[in-house]
């Protein structure tokens, strides 16, 4: 039997769901953090049954047209429930358009977020919150 390692490796979710979302992979190869990339929430969702991350990193978009008004402010609402359920020590990350920031005041409110970063995001205040 091997002896566990000595260090662990943090994992990282990246819920890639715009062009917008800086390439950060680079960072977290150099950071030896295991990044998982996932094109959607319910992508994401599927992931926290299996493995628990350590930071998550994702954009928020308001739902505009949506049933958002009531019980779901955007994309992040449902994802960030089920991370309470499965990894709620998880530090969420996440990145916004200027004009949506105060939606997520909103969305703060009810889940814990690490930091919140107005896009353009860069590698550089990536790292930083990496660090924290």
């Amino acid at each position: 039997m091997e002896a566990a390692s000595a260090v662990s490796e943090i994992l990282l979710f990246s819920i890639i769901e715009s062009p917008g979302h800086p390439n950060l992979t680079e960072l977290y190869r150099r950071r030896n953090i295991l990044e998982i990339r996932l094109p959607s929430m319910r992508k994401a969702i599927q992931a926290l049954r299996e493995q628990r991350p350590d930071y998550v990193v994702a954009e928020f978009f308001y739902g505009y047209g949506n049933n958002y008004a009531g019980a779901n402010l955007g994309n992040l609402d449902v994802f960030l429930a089920s991370l309470q359920k499965y990894a709620p020590v998880a530090r969420v990350i996440v990145m916004v358009d200027k004009h949506e920031r105060q939606y997520v005041e909103r969305l703060a409110e009810r889940y814990p977020l690490h930091a919140v970063l107005v896009q353009p995001v860069t590698a550089a205040d990536v790292e930083v919150l990496l660090l924290a």
